[in-house]
């Protein structure tokens, strides 16, 4: 069984490899992370099923942060908060620099979009605290699938949520997608 897995693992990563090589007209070489997870794996830690249509390289990076405390205005594996956890796993997947607080993103990085709308890699968008101004978030995550995303909770640093959880239904505002 062990050992089906692993070669299940080396097939998609060697996909992954004829896949990239193929997608641009100059070929390159891409070196994987020595902690790079396959689909199986990652699958579990998210608790979603990973295909060949899914961002693994978001899935991994996003993997690489889970557990990582909350730390206002921190932007590192000792601490971060949400918008730098989103400005820097969007540098370095997509290679897209984005604002560094939630009200900037939405208002000069995204096209506001339905939930029902959501694709992987879209942004949401919550307004957790009271007060402020009506429609302007502080609080960002990426989304994944199935209801899924990935966000630096104050409280519990780099974690995977639901948007049906009740605290999350309850304060959503907008879904974004990057420009």
């Amino acid at each position: 069984m062990r050992k089906k897995a692993s070669l299940q693992t080396i097939l998609w990563l060697i996909l992954l490899v004829c896949l990239s090589a193929c997608a641009g007209k100059k070929q390159q070489k891409i070196a994987l992370p020595a902690d790079f997870k396959g689909p199986k794996e990652l699958g579990r830690l998210y608790g979603v099923r990973i295909t060949p249509e899914d961002n693994i390289f978001l899935y991994n990076e996003g993997a690489r942060w889970l557990g990582v405390p909350h730390k206002l205005g921190g932007s590192t594996k000792r601490g971060v908060d949400c918008s730098g956890f989103v400005a820097i796993v969007y540098r370095e997947i997509y290679g897209k620099r984005l604002a560094r607080n939630s009200a900037d993103m939405l208002r000069h990085d995204c096209k506001k979009i339905r939930r029902g709308k959501l694709r992987e890699g879209d942004l949401v968008f919550f307004k957790t605290q009271r007060g402020g101004k009506r429609g302007v978030p502080n609080h960002v995550g990426i989304y994944l699938k199935n209801g899924r995303f990935i966000h630096a909770s104050s409280s519990r640093g780099v974690i995977v949520s639901s948007l049906s959880e009740p605290y999350y239904t309850r304060t959503w505002l907008t879904g974004g997608r990057v420009k």
